[in-house]
């Protein structure tokens, strides 16, 4: 039997769920700004739900979301106060309830989800760089989210190589279901994967895609990770949107719902397991309500 990791779910959704403040361009960004209490609330959610490890709410801090002033001005600060905030939430668990729950820093795509197109190597560092630095003295483990193309691996990978924490890579996913799982660059999972072990990285991750396309994408991982001999842990956080388009321009209009129960998500989460992935949680439309149905399945399935 495979343990099971649970990872949290959805922060930026969860925020607008429990009324915090939330719009577009600032995404999860606005509570760290106007309500800071709301961001404790939505991680406290997500422990309480049964979470082992919850993420940093850094996933805005980059001036594709802050605006390129406020990013200069604030960026970091606010990065570092949310790595604070979910530190004393994951501290307060261990305390009141002896529950261990790890704190994650999270690396965002610096120029916005699913677009490979936008990248900017030189650019994409000095932003990167700056998160690691804000987040570092707080978390625990690094997970670098929504990486779309392998250049975006290469950069992100050159400023976790500085820890020697834990890093895992989630790789966001076309959204069209086929026998060779692709990134959103078109570039093959199985190639990502040969990268990821060649990193030494502990992990390769498959996030803010539909659940459809996840069982292609850990089948191909797993034969590259079984191949090289690596001790990589595969792990999924899909969403709850409709499929997304090559051309989503993420701050133009929130992206469609779908309607995802927690026993449907569930169902997918159990072959995701099937096939290997050990580490499973949400992303986007991810609440409390469906990790808490991850919870319960792991009691089961731990108990059997």
């Amino acid at each position: 039997m495979k343990k099971i990791t649970i990872l949290d779910g959805g922060m930026g959704r969860e925020l607008k769920r429990i009324g915090a403040p939330f719009s577009q361009p600032l995404w999860s960004a606005q509570a760290l700004i106007e309500s800071p209490e709301h961001v404790r609330i939505a991680h406290q959610n997500f422990v309480d739900a049964g979470a082992d490890i919850i993420t940093v709410n850094s996933y805005a801090c980059v001036p594709f979301h802050l605006g390129a002033d406020r990013y200069q001005a604030e960026g970091a600060k606010l990065a570092r106060d949310a790595a604070v905030i979910a530190q004393s939430v994951a501290k307060q668990a261990g305390e009141s309830h002896g529950q261990r729950i790890r704190v994650a820093g999270s690396i965002p795509p610096a120029f916005g989800s699913y677009r490979p197109d936008l990248f900017e190597a030189e650019a994409a560092k000095a932003i990167t760089s700056a998160l690691f630095d804000a987040q570092k003295p707080y978390v625990d483990l690094w997970i670098a989210e929504t990486i779309a193309s392998l250049e975006e691996f290469e950069v992100i990978h050159s400023v976790l190589s500085q820890t020697r924490q834990d890093c895992y890579y989630a790789f966001t996913l076309a959204d069209d279901v086929s026998e060779i799982a692709q990134l959103r660059s078109g570039q093959s999972v199985k190639h990502a994967a040969e990268r990821v072990c060649a990193a030494g990285g502990q992990g390769i991750f498959f996030n803010c895609s539909t659940p459809e396309v996840m069982a292609q994408a850990i089948q191909d991982a797993k034969a590259v990770i079984d191949a090289c001999g690596a001790e990589l842990e595969l792990g999924v956080f899909a969403n709850n949107f409709t499929p997304i388009k090559s051309d989503h321009q993420a701050n133009d209009t929130l992206q469609s719902m779908r309607e995802l129960t927690p026993e449907d998500y569930l169902s997918f989460a159990k072959q995701w397991y099937a096939l290997g992935a050990t580490v499973i949680g949400g992303c986007c439309g991810i609440h409390p309500a469906h990790i808490e149905a991850l919870e319960t399945w792991r009691n089961v399935v731990e108990k059997s």
